[in-house]
């Protein structure tokens, strides 16, 4: 290799991530930049140090909101994960067309006004909506259930919110799986579970965990539905974030919970990577 060549490479390098740099200056200017300036914020304001991190830990208020944004985060992800499985499952075994309509009305609620479908669930889940006042009249319950302002109502609003986000990624891997494997494994004499545990379940894990990894990083940050349907008792991080910097106007301690949440989650993203990689599967979530 001559000497021209190798001084002609780092320029076609550059030359060939120049497409590229719209996107990065966009990148810095709507995201590095504001991170830094939060990152910023939250140490210096009211005064140099990090009393704004350990208020966050120290104060009932705020650590009890932590916990409910983590305990409602795993709970979404782990429901919708049990209810995505077999939704996928059948999307992936239905004839073309059928599949294709079911397909559809499922990428249709994701393009649907995210507040019309929240308050659409206000309606269904207070006391005199229709879900308590179905479940009265079958005689399966005498009073109405508490289905809104508590984590209930939050739950099952975005479970059905993120249900999507689990069924695409799972339906994209369950579909590459070839179907003669499974007829292997009940010819060698497996049952459904233990085809299901042993061949399904281990193929399909790569769209599980992107799309568990998917719902749980949305869950932690979302703030319209926790907002709605949990009300002010039941506020999550992201909750919290809007009223220190809208109406407290205490950027500083604003500041430390967006950087304890992004910190989190680029904590949660790098160790499943690392995980994905060491088991060899990460190609199949690719």
């Amino acid at each position: 290799m001559t000497q021209a060549s190798i001084s002609d490479r780092p320029r076609s390098q550059w030359n060939g991530a120049k497409p590229a740099l719209p996107a990065l200056a966009l990148l810095l200017a709507f995201f590095v930049l504001p991170v830094a300036g939060l990152l910023l914020r939250s140490l210096t304001e009211p005064q140099f140090g990090l009393q704004n991190y350990a208020e966050l830990v120290a104060t009932t208020t705020y650590a009890r909101v932590i916990f409910n944004t983590f305990l409602v985060s795993g709970v979404v992800t782990v429901v919708a994960l049990v209810i995505g499985y077999p939704v996928a499952w059948l999307l992936a075994i239905m004839p073309q067309r059928a599949a294709s309509i079911v397909f559809g009305i499922i990428v249709l609620s994701m393009w649907t006004n995210l507040l019309a479908r929240t308050y659409a669930w206000m309606v269904l889940l207070q006391r005199t909506g229709v879900i308590n006042k179905t479940l009265m009249e079958i005689g399966i319950i005498d009073q109405p259930l508490p289905l809104v302002n508590n984590l209930i109502g939050v739950t099952i609003g975005m479970v059905y919110i993120m249900l999507p986000f689990i069924i695409l990624p799972l339906h994209a891997t369950m579909r590459s799986i070839d179907p003669a494997i499974l007829n292997a494994a009940a010819l060698c004499g497996a049952g459904r579970w233990e085809s299901f545990r042993r061949v399904l379940l281990p193929l399909s894990a790569p769209g599980a965990a992107a799309g568990a990894l998917m719902v749980f990083v949305m869950s932690l940050g979302y703030y319209v539905t926790p907002s709605l349907l949990g009300g002010t008792a039941n506020m999550m991080l992201a909750g919290i974030i809007a009223q220190l910097v809208q109406s407290l106007l205490n950027w500083g301690l604003g500041g430390a919970a967006a950087f304890v949440l992004l910190v989190v989650t680029l904590s949660l993203y790098a160790l499943q990577v690392r995980y994905l990689e060491g088991r060899g599967t990460l190609q199949g979530v690719r």
